[in-house]
């Protein structure tokens, strides 16, 4: 055997089972496997959610009409205003709608695969370090982690962004191993589209992953650092070309949503950075603190914030158990070789975990609990990983009592989060008693009894997964929708206490838009909006937390054929993006979403005039949802103000709406 080789066998940490060394298909046949009971738990019954998120549908939905607004992820096909997020995964749907065309199922579909993705890569990048056992449970632990469960299903940019930061990881421990800086550049690639899909979050993980390599890898430091710098590079170049493109764009191009100026780097570091550290003084369009306990902003702005209320139900079911595995998993190997594999793969999901979740814990700024799926592959691989090495040193006291330890944590925490919840408490009982007899096994066993040693291995596995598989199921058989989903099943309450709020902020779960009986009500004041255009269809129930009061403003078939019938740039203007989305999606028309997500400063009542000038605006719909619509002297106000005292008032549907192309004349009055 080569020094290389020597070194290389000494650094791997546990090995393997024997049977699996000597049949390696079994690896290839059991990773399948949970490939496709990942893939079933994701798709089956998927349109049920309808479009999930219609804001982010709807963008969808343009990207699919038109290339400039698939470019720059506008909300609207004729690109007046973009998403208030950048457009990495509306890339991905809006190419998959002009594909196979724009439905419930292209647009969530992709999220589906982009979830069995991540599991494949996390699987093997523990496997890699850690042996196929790990990498098998690791890959379960985040199929079933709820939060996971919840987004894989659902048309947010969290999807896309978990599977580029394991993807980075698992670069990065290709890099590790053999110090290749061409692996490491791979990783900066992965998070550079990190960036495009969700800014700032995108670089929670490059701690951990620049940590990992500048400790471990088996080269000179010289060398280490300037893979760094080169990694650097390349995260600058992949996450910047758009950001420059969009600068630099030469002709008109829509106002960027969420910004104070339009401008992308003003939404880098305000809304989307400061302003979600910090809160509304953090950066232009910083948003709302963080919110009462309990409520889906995630609670007060504390350590408890990951173990409470919905953030608590959603990611938590396995993090003590990880918590646990890493401190105990570092001191097992604390006298091993600098680029001892095992301790630098704790090293890197630890610097994930702890560096994501301070910062998910103690923002000041607009949180959902659904933002913690970017913490499930760490807690999966932290608590497999861990549990591996743990299960290495079995022969001594520390790996006995560390294994008992993790997996009755995993149990009672299970039994807390349960009995809280008044979700199946006599499963938390169950699971608590089982995990502590186990556990119990764990440090009476002999070890000479390898075989009972192994079942005991294989029933703590399953007893420590029961709690958050038994949550992920659930919230797979639950249809979402609205902007703030939650997890498990219709009815559960949000922790222990209920939160405040306007709208669909808060409650209880399985409130969807001020309902208390699970139902969604899609379209205050009116039906919801199905797949498909058919906008008197009934609303989709399920146990989705909705958002802002619902998605938007009523529709109905006589408004829907208006707008359709419109013929002009914009069909209509509303104030908001939710309501300027229903209608997109009802009518499949370009909708001009006055005032964007969250008070934007456009358009002003002057740019509007000049767009009625020019006749690229039909109508104009009162009412709407949040944007430009929430104070007294916003733009959206006085534009409607103006448009009232203007132009003709029609009822269509018993939504009030006014003609842009027929002026009041002097001394007339407005009529239905």
């Amino acid at each position: 055997m080569t020094t290389t080789t020597a070194a290389r066998a000494a650094d791997t940490g546990p090995t393997a089972p024997a049977g699996w060394t000597r049949h390696p298909h079994r690896v290839r046949w059991a990773t399948l496997a949970l490939l496709v009971a990942t893939g079933v738990l994701y798709v089956v019954d998927l349109s049920a959610s309808g479009y999930a998120n219609s804001f982010y549908a709807a963008a969808v939905q343009a990207g699919s009409q038109s290339w400039k607004a698939w470019f720059f992820g506008s909300l609207d096909a004729q690109s007046f205003i973009t998403v208030d997020k950048p457009p990495a995964s509306l890339w991905v749907g809006g190419l998959a709608a002009r594909l196979f065309g724009f439905s419930s199922w292209t647009l969530l579909v992709p999220q589906a695969l982009e979830g069995v993705g991540a599991v494949w890569l996390l699987t093997a990048t523990v496997r890699r370090w850690h042996g196929p056992v790990a990498g098998l449970v690791a890959g379960a632990a985040l199929a079933l982690t709820p939060a996971a469960a919840l987004i894989f299903r659902f048309d947010n940019p969290d999807a896309l962004l978990v599977l580029l930061m394991t993807a980075a990881a698992y670069c990065t421990v290709r890099a590790t191993e053999v110090a290749s800086w061409k692996w490491l550049a791979w990783a900066g690639v992965a998070i550079g589209f990190a960036f495009l899909t969700k800014m700032l979050q995108g670089f929670l993980v490059l701690p951990g992953l620049a940590l990992v390599h500048l400790w471990a890898a088996p080269t000179g430091l010289g060398k280490r650092v300037l893979h760094l710098l080169g990694a650097g590079v390349a995260v600058v170049v992949s996450a910047g070309w758009w950001v420059l493109a969009v600068t630099l764009w030469p002709g008109e191009k829509p106002y960027t949503g969420g910004s104070t100026d339009g401008t992308v780097m003003d939404l880098v570091l305000g809304y989307n950075g400061l302003g979600r550290i910090f809160g509304s003084d953090g950066g232009g369009g910083g948003g709302m603190s963080g919110g009462t306990p309990g409520s889906s902003f995630g609670g007060t702005a504390t350590w408890q914030r990951l173990f409470s209320s919905e953030m608590g139900n959603e990611i938590s079911w396995l993090l003590p158990a990880a918590l646990l595995a890493l401190v105990l998993g570092v001191v097992a190997r604390g006298r091993a070789p600098r680029t001892d594999r095992a301790r630098a793969s704790l090293v890197l999901w630890g610097g994930w975990l702890v560096v994501s979740g301070l910062t998910f814990s103690y923002m000041e700024g607009t949180v959902h609990p659904y933002y913690t799926v970017a913490l499930a592959p760490a807690v999966a691989a932290l608590a497999a990983g861990g549990g591996q090495v743990l299960w290495a040193q079995r022969h001594h006291v520390l790996g006995r009592l560390g294994l008992a330890t993790v997996l009755a944590s995993a149990g009672t925490w299970a039994f807390v989060l349960l009995h809280r919840n008044g979700t199946w408490v006599w499963a938390g009982w169950v699971l608590m008693l089982a995990s502590v007899a186990l556990a119990t096994g764990f440090v009476v066993t002999p070890v000479r009894l390898r075989r009972l040693a192994i079942v005991l291995v294989l029933s703590g596995t399953v007893v420590g997964l029961g709690g958050t598989a038994s949550y992920a199921v659930a919230t797979a058989a639950t249809p979402h929708t609205g902007s703030i989903p939650t997890v498990g099943p219709s009815g559960a309450a949000a922790g222990s206490a209920t939160g405040g709020g306007f709208g669909g902020f808060g409650g209880t779960r399985g409130t969807t838009g001020g309902t208390t009986d699970g139902t969604r009500q899609a379209f205050p004041g009116g039906t919801g909006t199905a797949p498909g255009g058919d906008a008197t269809a009934p609303a989709t129930t399920g146990g989705s937390g909705g958002g802002f009061g619902g998605e938007g403003a009523s529709t109905n078939t006589e408004l829907v054929q208006l707008l359709q019938d419109a013929g002009t740039r914009w069909a209509a203007a509303v104030s908001g993006s939710q309501s300027a989305a229903s209608y997109e999606l009802a009518s499949s028309t370009a909708v001009m979403a006055m005032g964007g997500w969250s008070d934007d400063p456009t358009p002003t009542l002057a740019q509007f005039q000049q767009y009625v000038a020019d006749g690229e605006v039909h109508y104009l719909v009162s009412g709407g949802g949040l944007g430009g619509g929430r104070g007294g002297d916003s733009d959206a106000t006085k534009i409607q103000e103006w448009v009232a005292a203007n132009y003709t008032e029609l009822t269509v549907g018993g939504t009030t709406v006014h003609d842009l192309t027929q002026p009041l004349s002097s001394g007339t009055t407005a009529t239905s």
